[in-house]
């Protein structure tokens, strides 16, 4: 059986840790590392996975899935990099970050792994995109989907359409919860009570979502369906396009796109 460290416990980290169990891998094939020690207590008593330095996981486990914060990720490599065995698969889920960082500063012919997932992973509705290295092979990558579909979906993308994915998907949960407050905000204004315009708003995205994804139409076509002649929901449309909703949502996801490649150039060789 494949053993996997998780480097960074965190929220993301958790949650693979979780679906992994769920998943069916057993306590005992999964190690993490994390830098509070009272926290790593805490995931051990709740979840029976053993925690560790980054020395001792790269150690022992086949396979690296390196959660930390981009920031924080030179520190870690300078750590791995002289304790690393041969064939351990890294997969990284740090957004902007290219697997060329990786090779270019663990032992050569490292296979990496790059994936975007994003938060939903927390309750196993995840989107994750993956994608090769130059020494990851199709193995490596049915490996990773393995993993990843125990917390949620998985598509497989050319590495060069990643910082495009980071902003759509990586973000994209983000863009749904400001619209949903922002909708809670506009029922607060109509005079609906806050508890009851966001149960209103939260089932109207679910049943929403759940048309979009057992159905087979297109958005445009469930808009439409929606939207009466010179009824209310045409009104509130006229409204979104006269404050130019649509154009602020696309500058919006291309200035995500943007900074996931300056996460990227931050650590570019020099």
């Amino acid at each position: 059986m494949t053993t996997i460290a998780v480097l960074g416990a965190g929220k993301i980290g958790e949650a693979l840790l979780s679906g992994l169990l769920q998943g069916g891998r057993k306590a005992g094939d999964l190690l993490f590392t994390e830098k509070h020690p009272e926290r790593a207590a805490a995931l051990t008593e709740r979840y029976g996975v053993e925690g560790l330095d980054v020395p001792g996981a790269a150690q022992r486990a086949d396979v690296l899935v390196v959660a930390v914060k981009p920031q924080d990720i030179e520190p870690l490599l300078d750590e791995l990099a002289p304790v690393l065995k041969p064939g351990t698969l890294v997969v990284s889920l740090c957004a902007g970050l290219p697997t060329s960082l990786y090779e270019r500063r663990l032992p050569d012919s490292t296979p990496v792994v790059r994936v975007m997932p994003n938060t939903p992973m927390l309750v196993g509705e995840a989107m994750s995109a993956i994608s090769a290295g130059k020494y990851a092979t199709d193995e490596h990558l049915n490996l990773v989907e393995e993993l990843l579909t125990t917390v949620g979906k998985v598509a497989r993308v050319p590495e060069n359409q990643q910082d495009a994915v980071t902003a759509l998907s990586g973000s994209g949960p983000a863009y749904f919860f400001y619209l949903v407050e922002a909708m809670i905000d506009a029922g607060i204004l109509l005079g609906i009570p806050r508890d009851l315009a966001g149960r209103l708003i939260i089932q109207s995205a679910v049943g929403a979502a759940t048309m979009l994804n057992e159905g087979d139409q297109h958005p445009v076509i469930l808009r439409e369906a929606v939207t009466s002649p010179a009824g209310t929901t045409i009104m509130a449309i006229r409204e979104l396009e006269r404050h130019g909703v649509r154009a602020a949502m696309l500058a919006a996801i291309e200035a995500a796109r943007d900074r996931s490649v300056e996460l990227g150039r931050d650590h570019e060789a020099d």
